[in-house]
């Protein structure tokens, strides 16, 4: 397993961010590079790619609150 994590490097401070989206559901297959989920602070929207090829497995549904570099999903390889 893979996680997919939130990058670090989005926001300058602590504060949190929402996943607006999930591109693709729990179960589909996904490419490495693909965007999985988009994450919105303060109306600025940030991609999340696919750390690896395989089957995504969601852990954190659309509008939960997040912190940069929590886990939101794993790839099953």
């Amino acid at each position: 397993m893979t996680s997919v994590l939130v990058p670090t490097d989005l926001w300058d401070d602590d504060s949190l961010g929402v996943i607006s989206t999930w591109l693709f559901e729990d179960g589909d297959h996904v490419n490495e590079g693909d965007v999985v989920a988009e994450i919105m602070n303060e109306k600025i929207s940030f991609d999340v790619p696919a750390p690896a090829t395989g089957i995504l497995e969601i852990s954190a549904e659309a509008e939960s609150e997040v912190t940069q570099g929590q886990e939101i999903g794993e790839i099953a390889v």
